[in-house]
């Protein structure tokens, strides 16, 4: 019996968590089969460990960043475009309503959603491609690795351990994917990548999610901007089924509104597919413990093969109409700029850092000489949002600016 279980023998019934674990499936994750925190903590009498998990992450600076952070357009660009925290938020809710129906556990469904970003840089993905490039001599960088490193040590604000000292398997649905040679300095956490293990059905349900939740989204907001057409969506067999329900279903629907329902229908099409495809696996590899999921030899959470293809044929028209649209790589070069320029700047100059940095960056030189100089640097700029970013960058490069 795990030290979880054993506290709340001892102080009573806690009707916060047995009521709730008692809908869950028996290979779900739970108090009492989760591997706990790295920091041993007296449990919380009116919540789950789950939901202590998603409360810190949401009570955490580097969640109230993702608000000014990139999802595909700058921040500044326009405040109706999806941000690293609208995205997160879209995803929990996506990831909540599956694990309810599948019998998951949705407080750490949610916490792992809303914690898959905390690491982003600035400027999306051009953003962390820059500071990857920058990274390259000193073991370069990794969004995902870097929320983990963001929840495990960056975050500063309990007295008893750096990080928020969250439980195992909302760690390891952070860590999505990781090379085998980063896995071994990852103790717990990497130990799935080193054996071909699984996560948790709950960490396999975040990953879709994303997927579903961005998919869709970069539809909205590419059509909002004027980067992609009606016309050239119509050619991807997922937008044009539900885009010819709807207009024949609504003639005379202005076309806002069209658009919504579209892309509505699009999520729940694909949110559909997901939970009867993965009941199915599920069924078949009748798993009679969360043991089971993890040495499974496939995931269990997943589309259909149909449904594979049509998610394909949409990602590749994203990847290629939006992703690559001139003025979307126009942004990218300017963030590649902003990002090349400050990590230079700080390498050759650890003085322009901000005071609180000085004794990080002595710690990490000594103990790791000029690749612990560059984290340093790396988790200053990654921690930026997108204006806060383009602010260093006019302080430090603009002799008319105030510094």
């Amino acid at each position: 019996m795990q030290a979880a279980a054993r506290a709340r023998e001892a102080t009573g019934f806690s009707f916060v968590t047995d009521v709730y674990d008692m809908k869950l499936a028996p290979y779900a994750v739970c108090d009492e089969n989760s591997r706990g925190r790295r920091f041993a903590e007296s449990p919380p009498r009116y919540r789950s460990e789950f939901q202590r998990d998603r409360d810190r992450i949401v009570h955490s600076a580097a969640f109230r960043r993702l608000e000014y952070k990139t999802q595909v357009f700058v921040n500044h660009e326009g405040d109706m475009y999806r941000t690293r925290l609208t995205h997160s938020l879209e995803v929990a809710q996506i990831g909540r309503a599956i694990a309810r129906i599948l019998h998951l556990n949705e407080d750490l469904t949610e916490s792992i959603a809303l914690a898959h970003d905390l690491g982003h840089t600035p400027f999306g993905h051009a953003g962390q491609e820059a500071l990857n490039r920058c990274m390259a001599d000193y073991g370069g960088f990794e969004h995902n690795l870097q929320s983990l490193r963001v929840v495990d040590e960056l975050e500063e604000k309990y007295a008893d351990f750096n990080g928020l000292n969250l439980n195992f398997e909302t760690r390891e649905g952070i860590l999505k994917h990781c090379a085998v040679m980063d896995a071994r300095d990852l103790g717990d956490v990497g130990e799935r990548f080193i054996n071909k293990q699984q996560p948790s059905l709950e960490a396999q349900l975040a990953n879709v999610a994303d997927e579903i939740a961005y998919n869709s989204h970069d539809v909205d907001d590419g059509l909002r901007a004027g980067l992609i057409s009606v016309e050239q969506l119509c050619e991807v067999n997922l937008f044009r089924e539900q885009y010819e329900h709807v207009i024949n279903s609504y003639p005379g629907l202005p076309r806002r509104r069209v658009i919504h329902e579209v892309v509505r229908r699009i999520i729940d099409r694909q949110v559909s597919d997901l939970v009867d495809s993965s009941r199915a696996r599920i069924m078949e590899a009748a798993p009679g413990a969360i043991d089971d999921i993890r040495s499974a030899p496939h995931a269990l959470i997943g589309f259909g093969d149909g449904m594979k293809q049509l998610n394909l044929e949409l990602k590749r028209f994203l990847r290629k109409a939006l992703y690559r649209h001139y003025r979307v790589m126009r942004m990218s070069a300017k963030a590649d700029r902003v990002i090349t320029s400050l990590f230079e700047v700080f390498m050759n100059d650890a003085r322009l850092l901000p005071p609180e940095y000085e004794g990080k960056m002595k710690t990490q030189s000594e103990a790791n000489g000029v690749a612990g100089r560059a984290r340093v640097v790396a988790d200053y700029i990654a921690g930026m949002t997108d204006r806060y970013a383009i602010g260093e960058y006019e302080r430090l490069f603009d002799p008319m600016k105030a510094t």
